[in-house]
């Protein structure tokens, strides 16, 4: 019978020697048919029905299949039933048979010879690895290399889904195996399947192998004068030893308390998704961070590098002036030749920092998320969607011959005020630019405040140690009320009471009051009720006289003065009154602190954070508050949340004047020594839980710098989306949306 499958690698199945075939009847010897194919084997009945009983549904397979073969099929049962034609007439006559056959029979035989031990004569592997594991071939294109050293193509991989239907449709699937190492797929034949079958029932692989066949001495013991030993064997050579028993009891008792334990087999999934991508699978443990590599030589490592590479002597000798840490490590040298380059006397040293690096040097395994810059930015809603606001400059208001300092509005918004170093207050209309009323001072004007009460249209001005209140003069009908607000009996003498840095008198060129202080004052701030008014005097910190009286508080209506009943921890800014509670915020350069003057005790401290506060501005919801800084820094501070900034915005190179918010819109700006203000989109909900929003809106340019110095002061217009600022140009403008 001629083999149908191919032969079987060593390593995967042993190769099955050929047997030699017994003839039970004639009891001759029949090596094989004379074309050289090995026929199979003759089992005995009682073999051949143990071999064959769970299998005769796979018989009737065969039968089928090998129907097309019927010489082979014939050749097999009548090997079973014992009868061979070819060695009927005895040995002898097998041999003369033999001669008389065809030469290329004789020719085939003698290629194939029966039960021979020659290594040669056996057919190797194709692939010629040897014990080179396979997996290191999984990601080449070759599984190995032949004889001849070439290499051996992987074939290309059959999918399990076709794999699984071509098995179904093919009835003699059950006897091909895939050898890995020639990979390959080799059908099993007849005889190897017996054979396999033998060996899983724990029988022998050949049919004609006894097991039990009769022991031969082989060793001559007659006349054996010295035997090895003549002593009786041990007893304990046939009884347990109790020493493994106690270790082994040890190591159950310590398997049983969990002091060892076994490595799990990782168990495969059953199940996989069919159409999901194979992702790696993140290892356990510390991951291998390989080491970063060191610099590569560049010119300036060659042996001749060019000139300008090779510093000059001064600069060498300005290398030694340096630190080690910033000193150039190697110095460029030319040579005329490779032969002549010394060896390098740092190599050792370098060497071992090498080492030092990659021995104590931590190394961490970042992960970088491609993230695009644009989804970083905020979302803010659009600028058309948050008009009106200022834009352009609509009108400027000219008269003033040296910097305004200063500018308030009119409660109604009909007038302006500013005040300037030329030692003039002007009152100006809005709406035609025109200046209608004009006060000669003579001294410098700090700071200039317009009443919030629209029946009292009176001013507070601030010049050197001064505050005057002014009458602008501008009600429709004749106030004695106002005349009576502003006169003083008798000028208050100083006493040794708190109010001894304080006098008040009679201002009669301009019918007001003048109300002297011991300091310089820098702003004056009305209560919304009109009423009381504060002053700063931003005292020396080293006269202890002058930091207690540094703010003060008025009373007009009675005549009276008193001080801040607070410890200022800091120099004083400027100060202003809460819009609608009885609180009061005190600036120095450092932070603001808020008071409560109805109970006289302090409630916050907001820590802004920059080198010096400038100014101040309240939201009119009172929960909200802006600081601007000498360092171009605005902080927005919301008291419910924090008593830290909850937005810092750096938008001025240079230092903040002036922040103000706007009474009804929601705006706020500020302005700069850098000639410009910003107007800002500033909603605060009634919502706790919702932050505030701030969007910038325009820059707006105009101004000239004069001395250093740009825009000084900015105030929204209390009814429009209008801006004032008064520059050191000595002109005032008004933008408009």
């Amino acid at each position: 019978m001629k083999k149908q499958g191919k032969k079987l690698n060593e390593k995967a199945l042993k190769p099955v020697e050929e047997e030699v075939i017994v003839n039970e009847n004639e009891n001759e010897v029949s090596s094989g048919s004379e074309d050289g194919s090995i026929e199979s084997p003759v089992v005995s009945d009682d073999d051949y029905e143990s071999l064959s009983e769970g299998d005769d549904s796979r018989r009737n397979s065969d039968s089928e299949l090998d129907s097309g073969s019927g010489s082979e099929e014939s050749e097999f049962s009548e090997d079973e039933d014992g009868e061979n034609p070819s060695n009927e007439g005895g040995l002898s006559d097998g041999v003369d048979t033999h001669n008389k056959g065809d030469q290329s029979a004789s020719d085939d035989s003698r290629e194939v010879v029966d039960e021979s031990d020659s290594s040669e004569d056996e057919v190797g592997p194709r692939n010629t690895i040897g014990d080179v594991p396979l997996e290191w071939y999984k990601d080449e294109e070759h599984i190995g290399y032949d004889i001849a050293g070439k290499k051996i193509k992987k074939k290309e991989r059959v999918d399990k889904l076709d794999s699984f239907l071509a098995r179904t449709d093919d009835a003699n699937s059950w006897r091909k195996i895939f050898d890995d190492i020639e990979d390959e797929e080799v059908e099993l034949t007849k005889e190897e399947t017996k054979l396999i079958r033998r060996m899983l029932k724990g029988k022998a692989p050949h049919a004609d192998f006894d097991p039990h066949a009769p022991y031969v001495d082989w060793f001559a013991w007659d006349g054996a004068k010295h035997p090895l030993s003549n002593a009786p064997e041990p007893k304990r050579r046939f009884i347990p030893s109790k020493w493994e028993a106690k270790k082994v009891v040890k190591y159950i008792r310590a398997i049983r308390k969990g002091l060892i334990k076994f490595d799990k087999p990782k168990e495969e999934p059953r199940f996989y998704n069919l159409w999901g991508d194979e992702t790696e699978k993140s290892g356990h443990g510390l991951s291998y961070i390989p080491a970063p590599k060191p610099k590569l030589p560049g010119h300036e490592e060659s042996y001749n590098p060019s000139l300008e590479y090779i510093p000059t002597q001064e600069e060498i000798s300005a290398y030694q002036l340096m630190f080690e840490e910033d000193r150039p490590k190697f110095i460029p040298k030319r040579f005329a030749s490779l032969r002549s380059v010394p060896a390098y006397e740092k190599s050792v040293r370098e060497s071992f920092d090498r080492c030092l690096d990659l021995y104590l040097c931590p190394r961490a395994r970042k992960k970088r998320i491609n993230i695009d810059p644009e989804s970083l930015k905020p979302k803010l809603p659009s600028r058309k969607d948050l008009k009106p606001y200022p834009t352009t400059c609509y009108l400027e208001y000219k008269g003033h011959k040296g910097p305004v300092v200063s500018i308030g509005t009119d409660p109604s918004g009909q007038h302006i005020v500013s005040g300037s170093h030329d030692g003039t207050v002007r009152i100006w209309e809005v709406e035609t630019g025109r200046c209608i009323k004009i006060w000669e001072l003579g001294e410098s004007v700090q700071h200039v405040s317009w009443n919030p009460l629209p029946e009292l249209p009176i001013l507070a001005v601030s010049m050197g140690q001064d505050v005057l209140v002014l009458n602008t003069g501008l009600e429709k009908e004749e106030n004695k009320t106002i005349a009576d607000l502003l006169r003083v009996e008798t000028p208050s003498a100083p006493d040794d009471s708190e109010t001894a840095s304080v006098s008040w008198s009679q201002y009669d060129k301009y019918e007001g009051i003048k109300i002297k202080h011991f300091k310089t004052v820098s702003s004056v701030e009305w209560h919304r009720k009109g009423d009381y008014f504060s002053t700063v005097m931003p005292a020396d910190i080293l006269l202890i006289y002058q930091f207690i009286f540094s703010v003060l508080i008025h009373l007009l209506s009675k005549k009276l003065t008193q001080r801040l009943p607070f410890k200022l921890h800091g120099l004083p800014v400027s100060s202003t009154f809460h819009p609608t509670r009885s609180i009061f915020f005190v600036s120095t350069k450092k932070n603001v602190r808020v008071y409560d003057l109805v109970k006289k005790k302090f409630i916050k401290k907001l820590e802004a954070g920059v080198r010096e506060i400038s100014s101040v501005s309240v939201h009119p919801g009172g929960d909200n508050v802006i600081v601007g800084s000498k360092d171009g820094k605005l902080c927005w501070f919301d008291m419910d949340l924090s008593s830290k900034p909850y937005k810092i915005l750096k938008s001025h190179p240079k230092d903040i004047t002036s922040v103000a918010y706007h009474r009804n819109y929601p705006l706020f700006a500020s302005s700069s020594d850098d000639c410009t203000a910003y107007v800002f989109h500033g909603m605060v909900y009634s919502d706790l839980n919702q932050n505030p929003l701030i969007v910038p809106l325009e820059i707006l340019h105009g101004h000239t710098s004069v001395n250093g110095r740009g825009v000084l002061d900015c105030k929204f217009h209390p009814r429009q989306p209008w801006l004032f600022t008064a520059g050191a140009d000595s002109v005032i403008k008004l933008f408009c949306h």
